[in-house]
């Protein structure tokens, strides 16, 4: 079973970069047919899927965050990170990792294993 568990700063300024590491236990980050994303529940709304990086190292984005999202991994430490630049207050959000499957991806409410998630706030 795997487990997942975000980390992260809480707090973040209006055009800096957030930074968010999943660190993942008892599953490889590189196990053929999993695919490690990122998911966020804004204050109010729905959940978001922002993106993946796969059990290869192939990125894959939401259309409406490509232009300012990066995921990449560290296979030693079985982790990955989701970069997302130039915050706004819109950003402000519950930022969840999860460990998908191909039929998940797209969706942020399905996945075979999610981490309990950390709140980000964007603010001045």
């Amino acid at each position: 079973q795997a487990q997942l568990q975000e980390s992260g700063p809480g707090l973040v300024k209006p055009s800096q970069t957030l930074f968010l590491t999943c660190t993942v236990s008892g599953e490889s980050i590189t196990t053929k047919g999993y695919y490690w994303s990122w998911i966020r529940q804004p204050p109010g709304k729905i959940l978001e899927w922002i993106g993946y990086i796969g059990y290869s190292g192939s990125t894959y984005y939401s259309p409406s965050l490509q232009s300012r999202t990066s995921i990449s991994r560290d296979t030693s430490k079985n982790r990955f990170t989701l970069q997302l630049n130039s915050v706004t207050p819109e950003d402000t959000a519950i930022y969840y990792c999860a460990m998908q499957n191909l039929v998940h991806l797209g969706h942020p409410d399905k996945y075979v294993f999610r981490g309990q998630g950390t709140q980000v706030a964007v603010s001045s």
